[in-house]
């Protein structure tokens, strides 16, 4: 598990209160973690503060599983 992995997966647990287990790539925020808009918005609020920066709402929008917020959050890592 990489290390961006990792922390989203540690944000993920803390925020929605799911088990480890639950987090995988595949995982729907909505469908399988049971997030509702104000536990969305507090994920990317979450993200925002681990990794800097800021997630534009449309970004946000297009964020629906785990593995895009990985992808999401490791590309702009990298630059």
């Amino acid at each position: 598990m990489s290390d961006i992995q990792k922390r989203v997966t540690a944000i993920i647990v803390d925020l929605l209160g799911v088990e480890e287990d639950q987090v995988t790539e595949a995982a729907h925020f909505r469908n399988d973690l049971e997030a509702d808009s104000l536990d969305l918005v507090e994920l990317i609020m979450g993200f925002e503060e681990e990794f800097g920066g800021e997630i534009s709402d449309e970004d946000a929008q297009s964020i629906t599983t785990v593995g895009e917020a990985i992808t999401y959050l490791a590309e702009r890592t990298k630059s």
